[in-house]
């Protein structure tokens, strides 16, 4: 019989790896397991194309994203004209090309096991 020495890794969002911040939200990402996670919190007036456009230089997010919605509500409108809205407990799988805008008065919180590596990136 083998046996194998398996890694256990930890982490907490309370002490990231690399934090990025950008007006009305921040992404905290952590770097475990060999892959980002990145915890985004997003405060109401966020708007994708306002404030992380100009650092992405593109006209839409080119991240595609996996994520769980903890909190708030997010609109998303995709290149292709198709809109919704995304809210605590739904998980999304968004491909690229999309805007997006936090609705109402509440934080969006989202936790993203895809696309945090390239988020608010230029």
């Amino acid at each position: 019989m083998s046996t194998t020495t398996q890694i256990t890794e930890h982490q907490s969002f309370s002490a990231p790896t690399e934090t990025r911040s950008f007006e009305n939200g921040v992404a905290e990402i952590l770097d475990i397991g060999g892959a980002e996670i990145g915890r985004l919190t997003l405060q109401p007036g966020w708007h994708w194309a306002e404030h992380v456009k100009p650092i992405a230089g593109t006209d839409l997010c080119e991240a595609p994203h996996f994520q769980y919605h903890v909190s708030g509500t997010l609109h998303v409108k995709m290149a292709d004209g198709s809109e919704f809205d995304l809210g605590p407990g739904d998980v999304s799988s968004l491909p690229e090309g999309h805007d997006a805008w936090v609705v109402g008065d509440e934080p969006v919180v989202v936790v993203d096991w895809y696309g945090a590596s390239a988020y608010a990136k230029p």
